[in-house]
């Protein structure tokens, strides 16, 4: 030391370094710098951990005395645990120094270079001066060297494993090994150093596995493990653990391509990453392509695996890569068809669901003009088209279409998938044809394929793929045409498809059934035995290999049906009619089929009973019935559950055949209780949100207060109209069905409380005759297998009409003679007489309410002027029934026949189900409101002026009792939210204004107001459970539509619906000029005896009786019996 620091110190201080790169390429844990003082001390300074670019901040200072040697040498260690180092650790750099050199920089910040290591220039950034010695502080910093054999032994093999790395010499490698593995045999079991002994071993081993010198990655891996156990979760040396394990899992994969290896290092990364903080270099690696990366790149090649853990495994991946991740999309992708390979072994719609919306998001990051747009377009398709075939709501289809026209149009001639996006929208066309019947969507499908099929020769991987799909096509187009040549050639095509199709492989059950259809088909063009018995034979292979719940076993029963069903056509073997019968059953009731297959199967089965009158008939009815229910119950909004209601060929006459086989199986009760299930289904479902709880709620608060927020909170979910984005419009799906869930398991459990064990269940007969609790009720029944009629009593049991001059067809008939004259009608003058309409109305009376009549009367001893209701079905719902005349001199001579309205006081009502709701709300009453509704200058494309109504809504003013609140909306104020709003706010409503019924979308039907419609879809969102009574003197108001006539889907039941007891609606168009004299009849009527008691609704039947008698004169007849009463 120079003389002139004799008697002073020395202050160093240790700022910074920076490209401290370990030799061995080791993580290290912690870096730390080393002064040797002497041969027995040293000063450390305290750890640094290294950033993301290999560098460390200190800031450590340290004061020597001057005694202290004029030469230093400093080190930069890296050390490998956070916890207890082992040894002294690697070196990064070494310096000879002298304290001249760093003093001589003065009080000012210096860098020191060290000799570079691989490439990289270690460098510290210090500073150094001279200071007082009463500043003299190094007592207690110094630490004394210690040598053992366990710290000797470590160093020695940090230092070799650095020099293999640096010279790829096996000897230093060899050196190293039995350094480490001597301070492992000096580490037993329970030594606090055995972790990091087994890690420093297995590290060495590692290198060489990497370099080729070492083989046995099984041992190194297993010494990761057992190092890894020994630091449990929060031991601060676990993330090291966990990285040193997937380093050797991914070089094993790298080498051995073994899956397990690469799904177990994404498990582990899924711990590591949240342990790595943000700008560490553990962290950056941990992060980087050779780290993550790498090993999600790895995942996202692995085959698809359909199980709970790939899925897992999957969804491990996308947390892996949030979104701005580049492996993101990709692993959006693979999540998506994990869970859509998931569905086609399972059937659970929540797994296409959420593979649909990662699909979605997937294609969303890779827009147009990406290079994977392609793909993400056709891994979307694919799962829609997936959920179409579980689910059948056509907008899945024809986005699918749409996806594949987009896909083709970005693979032209010569591009290596124009194949593949061929074939796809080749089948999509043909799932679409059942739906369009457009044989075009046929032919193009058969060219698709053909071109896809030249694309892929024999050798092609998915040769096979494409001669089965133009084989299914040429099949369907045999099926529509009867052209031999598409069967024969479809057939020879399965055939080579399945020759061609490993006897492993997953998909080849469905090679199987394609060509067991086929067969059945040429079976009953050719009546070949051994074509059926290939048939059955194969199906029953089919059965032999699926799990009994997998949803493709569906596909077998069905064909099993159709062979056995065939095969009786021709042989008359009564057990191939049984046999088919329990594959019908079989295949209806297969739990992971989605519900529109299963529903068309049962609806066949239905048939074919009635066909051969098999016993099983009332079975498969009730089948067809439960599953409507249950698919209905699946859309989330009203305007689906009709499509879902109508996309069924023969679907509508289900309640009526179903009830017509009850009767002619001699079960009048079971008759009842399925014409109420399928009759009015799309009410009955609505209403099940709108259940009053006051029962439950005496019985179990919590329960009925559970069920009332979920079904608020369904209500809210349903949509009622599509939305154009479909993601959107999927999501609210999926939160509907999820809510459904929850409310279906709330539902069972009131089931589970005495006395609700049939809460929300299909009415028994017991409960539905509470809807004649105020006199009979007439349900008719118009099916092709029988025209019947049934009583439902006050008490006891239902009795049946028989109506032998009734026949379905001459009832279609009879409907549309009514048609036609009320048309004509409407343009005869008021005195011309109506003689066609009353000859069908003698009709009516003859063949159908004189035989009901007489059973009333005779049998049930109902007194005249008794009230009676009508339900009338199909054909029967648009027939005057309650005008039912004979215009006919009696017998005797003594005077007029009596007519039904002369008899009895006739209402009707949709169902017996909405009698009974409204009868159970009218246990409260409030303070009587009355309001009026007029338009007589609708808005723009609404209908012409209406000169009438003003004087109209007067003269309604002028016959309500004065003391009863009084509102009139007309003119401008008559909007559809103060037309909605008076609904809501009113006991007591009077509607005049242009009615509308939509025969195609019912739901769309309307009231003409001044700035746009009030649609009954507006009405039903409408809860009133105060309101009493309507009359709706508007046209139409009181038929349905074409497609669901059983569902009296008008304007008139939704306002029974949303809560008005007693409405009069019409069932044609209205004539302005005499509807007034019905109007002024009704209400004085209605009002005459009232004084000052309260307004009752349930007068209007017998006040509407009234005022079509006195206003005989005036009105000509078909205005007359326009007007009908439903509800109580």
């Amino acid at each position: 030391m120079p003389d002139s620091l004799e008697g002073q110190s020395i202050r160093l201080e240790v700022i910074s370094g920076k490209n401290l790169r370990v030799p061995s390429e080791r993580i290290s844990a912690g870096i730390y710098v080393s002064i040797k003082l002497d041969e027995t001390r040293h000063w450390k300074s305290t750890i640094g951990v290294p950033s993301t670019k290999i560098s460390v901040v200190w800031g450590d200072t340290v004061t020597l005395s001057s005694h202290a040697s004029p030469q230093l040498s400093l080190e930069i260690r890296a050390f490998f645990e956070f916890s207890r180092m082992l040894g002294n650790g690697e070196v990064i750099g070494k310096l000879e120094t002298s304290w001249d050199e760093l003093l001589r920089h003065g009080n000012k910040r210096f860098n020191l270079s060290f000799p570079p290591v691989r490439g990289f220039h270690p460098s510290l950034r210090l500073k150094a001066a001279v200071t007082h010695p009463c500043e003299n502080q190094d007592g207690a910093l110094f630490d004394s060297v210690i040598d053992c054999e366990i710290t000797r032994d470590t160093d020695v093999g940090h230092t070799k494993v650095a020099e293999y790395v640096t010279s790829e010499e096996v000897s230093d490698l060899n050196d190293a090994v039995e350094s480490f593995q001597l301070v492992v045999e000096r580490c037993p079991v329970g030594h606090p150093d055995r972790a990091a002994a087994l890690t420093n071993l297995a590290w060495a081993r590692l290198q060489g596995y990497i370099r080729d010198d070492v083989q046995d990655i099984d041992f190194i891996t297993s010494l990761f493990r057992d190092a890894l156990s020994l630091r449990p979760r929060g031991h601060p040396d676990r993330p090291s653990s966990l990285y040193n394990l997937t380093e050797a899992l991914t070089w094993r994969y790298g080498k051995t391509d073994t899956a397990a290896d690469i799904r177990e290092s994404v498990q582990i990364y899924h711990e590591l990453l949240p342990l790595c903080p943000e700008g560490t270099y553990l962290r950056s690696i941990a992060e980087g392509e050779d780290g993550v990366d790498y090993v999600i790149e790895g995942c996202n090649n692995l085959p698809t695996d359909a199980s709970d853990e790939g899925i897992h495994l999957r969804r491990i991946v996308l947390e892996l890569c949030p979104l701005g991740h580049q492996h993101h999309p990709s692993a959006l992708d693979e999540l998506s068809k994990a869970l859509e390979a998931c569905f086609e072994e399972g059937g659970r719609i929540e797994d296409i669901d959420e593979s649909i919306q990662f699909g979605r998001e997937g294609l969303s990051l890779c827009p147009e003009g990406h290079p994977d747009h392609s793909t993400y377009l056709h891994d979307l398709a694919v799962s829609l088209c997936l959920r179409f075939s579980h689910q059948g709501q056509s907008h899945d289809l024809d986005e699918a279409i749409s996806l594949y026209e987009e896909a083709l149009c970005l693979c032209p001639v010569g591009h290596e998938y124009r194949d593949t996006s061929l074939d796809n929208l080749g089948s999509a066309l043909l799932d679409r044809f059942p739906q369009r019947g457009d044989i075009n969507d046929i032919d193009r499908a058969i060219s698709l394929h053909r071109e896809a099929l030249t694309l892929r020769p024999p050798g092609h991987p998915d040769h096979e793929t494409s001669l089965n799909n133009l084989a299914t096509t040429l099949k369907q187009r045999y099926d529509e045409s009867d052209a031999s040549e598409d069967l024969d050639e479809a057939i020879e095509l399965y055939r080579e498809s399945l020759r061609l199709k490993q006897l492993d492989d997953p998909k080849r059950h469905i090679y199987l059934y394609n060509l067991s259809l086929a067969l059945c088909s040429r079976f009953t063009q050719n009546q070949k035995t051994e074509d059926v018995e290939e048939a059955i034979g194969l199906c029953k292979e089919v059965l032999a290999a699926l799990p009994s719940l997998h949803p493709d076993r569906y596909f077998s029963y069905m064909c099993l049906q159709e062979a056995y069903l065939s095969r009786y056509r021709v042989q008359h073997n009564p057990d191939d009619l049984s046999l088919a019968v329990e594959n019908f059953r079989l295949a209806s009731r297969h739990p992971t089929r989605g519900f529109p297959q299963r529903i068309e199967e049962a609806i066949d089965w239905a048939r074919q009973a009635e066909i051969y009158q098999h016993e099983s008939a009332l079975e498969a009815y009730h089948t067809c019935l439960d599953l409507f229910d249950n698919h209905v119950m699946t859309r989330s909004s009203i305007i689906s559950r009709r499509e879902a209601a109508t996309a069924f060929g023969g679907a509508e006459s289900l309640p009526v055949d179903a009830a017509s086989c009850a009767v002619r199986h001699n079960d009048l009760q079971q008759a009842v209780e399925l014409e109420e299930q399928g009759r009015g289904q799309q009410w009955s479902l609505a209403s099940r949100l709108r259940t009053p709880l006051d029962d439950l709620q005496s019985a179990n608060q919590p329960l009925a207060h559970r069920l009332s927020e979920l079904n608020k909170r369904l209500s809210d979910a349903q949509g009622f109209a599509g939305s154009e984005d479909r993601a959107a419009a999927d999501r609210a799906a999926i939160k509907y069905r999820r809510l459904m869930a929850r409310w279906e398991v709330a539902v069972e459990e009131i089931r589970n409380v005495q006395g609700f064990s049939r809460f929300l269940l299909p009415p028994s007969y017991e409960d539905l005759q509470a809807a004649a609790s105020h006199g009979p009720v007439i349900i008719l029944i118009a099916s092709e297998y029988s025209c019947n009629a049934i009583i439902v009593p006050t008490s006891g049991m239902p009795h049946h009409v028989p109506l032998p001059s009734t026949s379905f067809a001459h009832l279609n008939i009879l409907k549309d003679d009514f048609a036609r004259t009320i048309r004509q009608a409407s343009f005869m003058g008021p005195t011309e007489p109506r003689t066609d309409l009353i000859v069908l109305l003698r009709r009516i009376w003859d063949e159908i309410m004189l035989p009901i009549v007489t059973v009333l009367w005779r049998d049930l001893k109902v007194k005249p002027r008794s009230r009676i209701w009508l339900c009338p079905t199909a054909a029967f719902t648009s027939i005057p029934l309650h005008a039912a005349h004979p215009s006919r001199m009696k017998a005797d001579g003594s005077g007029r026949e009596l007519c039904l309205e002369d008899i009895y006081i006739c209402s009707y009502t949709p169902t017996l189900s909405a009698l009974i709701r409204s009868r159970q709300m009218m246990k409260t009453h409030i303070t009587p409101s009355f309001a009026v509704i007029g338009q007589s200058q609708p808005g723009a494309g609404q209908g012409t002026e209406l000169a009438t109504v003003d004087s109209e809504l007067e003269l309604v003013h002028k016959l309500i009792p004065p003391n009863v609140k009084f509102t009139s909306l007309s003119g401008e104020e008559a909007t559809q939210a103060g037309a909605l709003n008076a609904l809501r706010t009113n006991t007591w409503v009077h509607l005049a204004c242009h009615g509308k019924q939509d025969r195609e979308q019912p739901y769309n039907s309307r009231f003409a107001m001044r700035d746009k419609p009030l649609t009954l879809l507006d009405i039903m969102e409408n809860d009133v459970p105060h309101a009493e009574f309507a009359f709706l003197s508007a046209c139409h108001t009181a038929v349905g539509d074409e497609e669901t006539p059983d569902e009296v889907i008008h304007l008139a039941a939704g306002l029974q619906f949303s809560g008005f007891k007693s409405v009069i609606g019409t069932l044609w168009v209205v004539d302005d000029d005499v509807a007034k004299h019905v109007v002024e009849a009704f209400y004085l009527n209605m009002f005459k005896d009232l004084k000052d008691g309260p307004m009752d609704c349930t007068k209007a039947a017998k006040a509407l009786n009234a005022a079509t008698y006195t206003v005989k004169k005036l009105v000509p007849l078909e205005q007359r019996i326009v007007f009908v009463h439903i509800g109580v």
